[in-house]
């Protein structure tokens, strides 16, 4: 039953029709979802986010989602790195995004601004059409998603200063891409808009605020789940519920069980128990700052509705007088009135609820995954942007060591030695991707809902 309910929930989604509001179709079972990018890829972790969500919203989906993302990289670094860092892992689903990089930094502040806006431009979207090309050669039925990139932030009052306009030229990049992306029949999402908006509205509040972190281009945490949102909203998961139920306490029955099965309700004097199995995990929310930026990921209760909109574990009770004590599984969760039984209790924002505890397990096991899958982007920085000009791509021997050691002056070669030197053999980068799959394999063990016992007793 539990399956059942689960691939009904995920047809519902997958019919949603653009004309709904959805600009990016969901994941399907099977999907391989790849993420190209540059550094807020590469070290971010929105990607990670979203399939955090497909992890704990469907377990049984079958899903891959792959970094892509190099630090530094333009348009024409990504397409010169298609065939063996993106293609090669034969994605049904490829996400793309740039601008950051390809529009410039410091010349903004200089003279001749405007000049050098327009030139970058220019630049950027004739290395993008190369780019347009080669995803156009895709064979058919694989999905292009061409996304417009997190904003520069030019209004935060934090001491960085900013680049005066360079956002402007990023966002007539974004437009580019949108009609790319429409020229070609691909699906868009414009993440730079409602970030500016996020911004502008937060900074009113606190002119110091910055969601693209301290250096105006690389979003926090908080940033990245507020991106894993803006996607998750376009492929239509807005309103969709963990779960949503409904008890009458005086029947001892079952109104209403939204991808959940709830059985056996029964009533021992003022008190009420029943069993309980939902389809779906909670989302949980790291309050770990993990990276650079403002804030956590939970930080994004502050930022948009992702709770009210795709976190709702609802339980409702009708018919409840006085206090009550909820319990799951033998452990005390809290105590509501019967009104807020009534009205509806959020379980997904509830942190020690036993499904809650096993979501956490399951997003700590993805935040493993996704270090040991940053090591591997550490390794392609190094591959693309040092060996690759030098035509020694993948080459790992000692004339590659000899090379990396001529260029120690340059501090990003230095940076990026340990992480070559660590993975210079083959038996090490293959157990560490065989560590990875073995910890996606974990996840996809213990995600699984489990029937849950819970019960009200009235308090005093």
């Amino acid at each position: 039953m539990k399956r059942t309910i689960l691939l009904l929930a995920v047809a519902l989604v997958c019919a949603l029709s653009p004309a709904r509001g959805q600009s990016v179709a969901p994941f399907r079972d099977g999907d391989r979802a790849v993420f190209l990018g540059n550094s807020i890829t590469d070290g971010g972790h929105f990607h990670s986010y979203i399939w955090l969500y497909y992890m704990t919203r469907f377990p049984e989906m079958n899903l891959r989602v792959v970094n892509a993302g190099i630090g530094g990289d333009t348009a024409e670094n990504m397409y010169n790195r298609l065939d063996t860092d993106v293609f090669n892992h034969k994605p049904t689903v490829l996400t793309m995004t740039f601008g950051m990089n390809d529009t410039g930094y410091a010349e903004y502040n200089r003279d001749g601004a405007a000049e050098f806006g327009e030139r970058k431009y220019g630049e950027t979207c004739d290395n993008y059409t190369k780019v347009e090309e080669r995803l156009k050669s895709l064979p058919a039925g694989v999905r292009i998603v061409q996304m417009g990139t997190s904003p520069y932030d030019e209004t935060s009052g934090i001491e960085n200063k900013a680049l005066r306009g360079k956002n402007a030229v990023m966002q007539r990049v974004v437009e580019f891409q949108r009609q790319s992306a429409e020229r070609n029949g691909w699906e868009f999402l414009d993440l730079n808009a409602p970030m500016v908006e996020i911004n502008r509205r937060e900074q009113t509040k606190d002119p110091m605020f910055a969601i693209a972190g301290s250096d105006r281009i690389h979003p926090g945490n908080d940033g990245h789940m507020v991106m894993a949102y803006l996607y998750l909203k376009a492929q239509g998961f807005a309103g969709k519920e963990v779960a949503d139920v409904e008890i009458d306490a005086a029947r001892a029955s079952v109104t209403k069980a939204v991808n959940a099965n709830v059985t056996n309700v029964r009533r021992a004097g003022r008190d009420i128990s029943f069993d309980y199995l939902a389809a779906s995990l909670p989302y949980p929310l790291d309050t770990l700052s993990r990276s650079r930026g403002t804030g956590p990921q939970s930080d994004i209760v502050n930022l948009v509705p992702f709770v009210d909109e795709m976190n709702r574990e609802m339980l409702t009770v009708k018919g409840l007088r006085g206090n009550y004590e909820l319990s799951i599984d033998g452990e005390r969760i809290g105590v509501w009135s019967g009104a807020e039984f009534a009205a509806g209790i959020n379980l997904a924002v509830e942190t020690w609820t036993p499904q809650y505890r096993q979501a956490q397990s399951v997003m700590h096991l993805n935040e493993y995954r996704w270090e040991i899958e940053r090591t591997f982007r550490e390794l392609a920085w190094i591959e693309y942007n040092f060996f690759r000009p030098r035509g020694m791509l993948g080459a790992f021997d000692r004339n590659s060591v000899a090379e990396i050691d001529k260029h120690l002056e340059d501090g990003w070669i230095r940076m990026h030695k340990n992480r070559y030197a660590t993975y210079l053999n083959d038996a090490v980068r293959e157990a560490r991707a065989r560590e990875m799959e073995m910890l996606i394999e974990q996840i996809y063990e213990i995600n699984k809902p489990v029937t849950r016992s819970i019960s009200l007793h009235k308090v005093d």
